[in-house]
């Protein structure tokens, strides 16, 4: 797991953007597995100034996102599907077909689950996968105590969760308490991971994801087994790690190769 602190959130997202327009660069083609939430907004930002002032070309591109609501349709202001093309797919040359969100309003959540797995390994797979962290530790909406080696399916949404993300409805009362996600064996395929984590309430989760056991209660934990994880903090997220010191150093003297810039 490479560690990489950053001086502050908006730094952060620039960094992540860099590892996947680099992606792109190297292979027009890339499939790109992308999150949403208040993290990742910067870096869309970001993805988006470079395809507008710097031509990064996004037309062969495929996307797939991590998840969405249950019951919500794509039009409604609070889906995922809505996010996307609010704040990244409106402002690049991606073709619309190419874009996934899991279908979170459909009578058959099973089936749609079944054909999402299916609609990733007819394209050969998540060449980056983008990721948040949430203050238990979940990624996607793999909450904890769930399996290590799930598949796209429908879980049900922590308290926790709840709590964190109910403002954005207004009335947390109308928040779903479900979603379909993509599960960690999913995420797990990607051939790249980038996970951004930022603030001070990431503390625990952060050294629990990278410093504790590997464990469910921990779902971010599984990323001590992927081949090649990014994990991309600012300063107050990476406070309570015991090897601060041992990730700057890496940092500080990697080879010119093995750098983003």
């Amino acid at each position: 797991m490479e560690v990489i602190i950053q001086e502050n959130p908006n730094d952060g997202c620039l960094l992540g953007a860099k590892i996947i327009a680099k992606k792109i660069r190297d292979k027009p083609n890339a499939v790109l597995g992308l999150a949403t939430g208040r993290t990742p907004e910067k870096l869309y930002r970001e993805l988006a100034r470079m395809h507008r002032e710097e031509g990064l070309d996004f037309s062969q591109v495929t996307t797939f996102n991590l998840d969405e609501y249950v019951g919500l349709p794509p039009e409604h202001d609070q889906s995922y599907r809505y996010f996307m093309n609010e704040h990244l797919f409106r402002h690049i040359n991606v073709d619309l077909a190419n874009t996934h969100v899991p279908a979170g309003n459909l009578d058959d959540l099973h089936a749609e689950c079944r054909d999402y797995e299916k609609r990733i390994k007819a394209v050969g797979g998540i060449d980056i996968q983008l990721l948040g962290l949430g203050r238990n530790g979940h990624i996607g909406f793999n909450e904890p105590t769930g399996s290590l080696r799930s598949r796209t399916w429908i879980k049900i949404l922590s308290e926790q969760t709840l709590n964190d993300n109910a403002a954005v409805f207004g009335d947390p009362g109308s928040m779903p308490k479900h979603a379909v996600t993509m599960g960690i064996g999913t995420i797990m395929e990607a051939r790249q991971i980038v996970l951004l984590a930022f603030g001070p309430a990431k503390v625990r989760a952060v050294m629990e994801m990278i410093e504790g056991p590997l464990a469910a209660v921990c779902p971010g934990s599984a990323l001590q087994e992927h081949p090649r994880t990014t994990v991309v903090l600012d300063g107050n997220s990476s406070a309570g790690l015991q090897y601060l010191d041992h990730y700057r150093w890496i940092e500080s003297h990697k080879l010119a190769w093995q750098r983003y810039d």
